[in-house]
């Protein structure tokens, strides 16, 4: 029986000064999300570098939008668990900690398999569905077939991730994550530099990646002395706990499948503009990185601290660490809009050598990287809706603000003003729509959950 369970009076989540328990909390989320992006990024740069242009645009192109799609499937139930996990954790209850654990990693297991089985058999289908060029063909499949293989170590290692950050520790996947870039970064070199096997080789380095962080995943959660560690004899799915992470879950994840279904539209939109403008896309998904590494590692902090604090039973906390994540948020995102939008040009040379491509990426980052403040708010309110439980409205909300709304751009707009701008455009006018409705549907639940207290205090 473990010997630590944490008392509420020690918890720093549910105590202490709330703006900097949560900067303590981010920077290792932070840190762990940028050498994750790290070692997709040198894929990237290796590929672009060394082999091509074309090399690139079929890492980065339609094969990376097919998979964050069937990624994204999961990473919703993923987050389902991390706040099961948040809350029982929050209100001390061992059993039911232990149940969701256990719970969660045989729905990672099963889940991992079926993305495996069902990436191998759409992938074809889906890069010609997306249009991708027939030169970039048979390198994108090659890539996709090979990736697939690492799909349940990946989803193993995302829910463990979750379990840690849910209870508050985000130092040992940082240690994680920085553990596999290393091994990845080494392989792609390797195997591109030395053997000479282009695209296969990214793929490889990357399967092999997920199987080190699987491991060192399980290691650690094995040897945990608390209430959410992984016994191997206790793996099982417990139904009402599987009840509750689909619950919160699911909606999550089609808000997931709602923004990468108009992704994958906008991509075929891209792909009707040539290899140079997709490898551009392409290089701008990596410095786009940058800011969804502060988005999402915010968007788990507000959340986790809205959980804790809810399964706690501290109503003003759940305020407070809604208000100061949201302020923190805003302020890192200003600080990085400034920054690349002065400087973010040079970045694509690590990844092109083409000047066109360059040039196209930069046009890119310009007209984008404007808008971020918006969804900024979006991941902010749903975070935090998240970790109440609320996953149902804000889906709807994202369904009809970035799916459809976007879908109607890309089928109405588009075609009538075939530029990459107006392709682009559909990205801003949806963040700012999507963040309107987000925001003002976060106001009316809180002052209905809580009309006793003054969330503006």
């Amino acid at each position: 029986m473990p010997q630590s369970k944490v008392l509420t009076e020690n918890n720093p989540i549910t105590n202490g000064v709330i703006w900097k328990r949560m900067l303590v909390f981010f920077w290792p989320l932070f840190l762990a999300s940028f050498f994750q992006q790290l070692y997709n990024t040198v894929d990237a740069v290796v590929v672009g570098r060394f082999v091509g242009k074309e090399a690139l645009a079929a890492v980065g192109g339609s094969s990376a939008m097919i998979v964050m799609l069937l990624i994204g499937l999961f990473v919703g139930i993923s987050s389902g668990a991390t706040v099961v996990v948040a809350q029982f954790y929050g209100a001390e209850e061992e059993k039911d900690v232990q149940r969701a654990v256990h719970t969660g990693m045989v729905l990672a297991v099963i889940a991992g398999s079926i993305l495996m089985v069902v990436g191998f058999l759409i992938s074809n289908f889906a890069l010609r569905l997306l249009d991708t060029p027939e030169e970039l063909m048979e390198p994108s499949l090659l890539y996709l077939r090979i990736f697939y293989i690492g799909m349940i170590p990946g989803m193993i290692y995302n829910l463990g991730a979750g379990i840690l950050r849910a209870v508050g520790d985000t130092r040992r996947p940082l240690y994680m994550v920085i553990l596999t870039s290393v091994v990845n970064i080494v392989l792609d070199l390797l195997f591109v530099l030395v053997f000479h096997m282009g695209v296969a080789g990214v793929a490889i380095a990357t399967v092999i990646s997920q199987f080190v962080a699987a491991g060192a995943m399980c290691w650690v959660l094995m040897r945990i002395d608390d209430m959410h560690r992984l016994d191997p004899k206790k793996l099982k799915i417990h139904k009402d706990i599987l009840r509750r992470i689909l619950r919160i879950g699911l909606p999550s994840s089609c808000e997931s499948i709602f923004y990468m279904v108009s992704n994958l539209m906008i991509q075929a939109a891209i792909n009707g503009f040539g290899t140079d403008a997709i490898s551009a896309w392409a290089a701008y998904g990596k410095v786009d990185g940058i800011f969804w590494m502060i988005l999402q590692s915010m968007g788990v902090t507000i959340t986790t601290f809205v959980g804790q604090n809810f399964g706690a039973g501290k109503d003003e906390r759940v305020h407070k660490s809604m208000r100061q994540g949201t302020g923190i948020l805003c302020a890192f995102t200003l600080i990085l809009m400034a920054l690349l939008l002065t400087g973010g040009k040079y970045l694509y040379y690590l990844f092109a050598t083409d000047p066109n491509v360059i040039e196209i990426g930069w046009q890119m980052l310009r007209y984008l990287a404007r808008f971020y403040i918006a969804f900024s708010f979006i991941e902010a309110f749903s975070g935090a809706l998240r970790g109440l439980g609320d996953t149902i409205r804000p889906m709807i909300i994202t369904f009809f603000g970035t799916c459809i709304l976007r879908i109607i751009w890309l089928l109405t707009v588009v075609p009538k003003w075939h530029t990459i701008e107006m392709v682009e455009a559909s990205y801003s006018i949806t963040w700012i729509v999507t963040a309107a409705a987000m925001g003002l549907y976060y106001l009316w639940f809180m002052k209905k959950k809580y009309r006793q207290l003054d969330m503006w205090d």
